[in-house]
């Protein structure tokens, strides 16, 4: 028996269910792939980082959203949701009468989870480096105070990692910083993982 092949959708297809759809799907080459429900951890994490974000970004001319902004990467996607989603100057939204999928971000934030670390670090990191506007990525763990920072410098990305509570990620794009105290906020590590994180700091 035939394996049954999965349904192909145009990026217009993709939209008109994902608008009126219960739950959150992102899209790539035609396939489309349900959000499944975070952890705790996770959303007190991703919280902390867009209540920060905001904060500081009050008053200027880059503005922080949440997980609910649509990303589209290309002229046919793919579609994600970003944990964090900072703009700088106008947004620009795909050229329909629904502010709903942004074209140019500035800094994308993506919250680890065991279940999406691969295509975060691999094919989702890929397609988000085709944004000609994306000047910063910044993957964020949730077992152990530890954030992977990664700057746009021509044509290349360079990553720096901030470890421990003390940490504190500055991000140039926006005029700001995101102190790891104030995105781990009310998190409680194994002790193991605290220990980890300050011998990585002290290697």
């Amino acid at each position: 028996m035939s394996a049954q092949r999965k349904p192909f959708y145009t990026p217009d297809e993709y939209l008109e269910f994902e608008r009126e759809a219960e739950y959150k799907s992102e899209y790539i080459a035609g396939e489309v792939f349900a959000i499944s429900g975070a952890s705790y951890t996770h959303n007190i994490i991703a919280s902390n980082i867009n209540g920060e974000m905001r904060s500081q970004l009050r008053g200027g001319s880059c503005r922080a959203v949440g997980s609910d902004l649509r990303i589209q990467t290309g002229a046919a996607g793919p579609y994600f949701y970003p944990d964090a989603v900072v703009i700088c100057g106008e947004p620009q939204f795909r050229s329909d009468r629904r502010q709903d999928t942004l074209l140019n971000p500035s800094v994308l934030i993506e919250v680890l989870s065991p279940s999406t670390e691969a295509c975060d670090r691999g094919e989702k990191f890929a397609y988000y480096r085709r944004l000609e506007s994306l000047q910063e990525y910044m993957l964020v763990s949730q077992t152990r105070p530890r954030i992977e920072h990664f700057t746009r410098q021509g044509d290349l990305w360079i990553m720096e990692e901030f470890s421990g509570l003390s940490a504190v990620v500055p991000l140039a794009s926006a005029d700001c910083s995101l102190p790891l105290a104030e995105v781990y906020e009310g998190v409680m590590f194994a002790e193991e993982s605290i220990r980890d994180t300050r011998d990585d700091r002290d290697a």
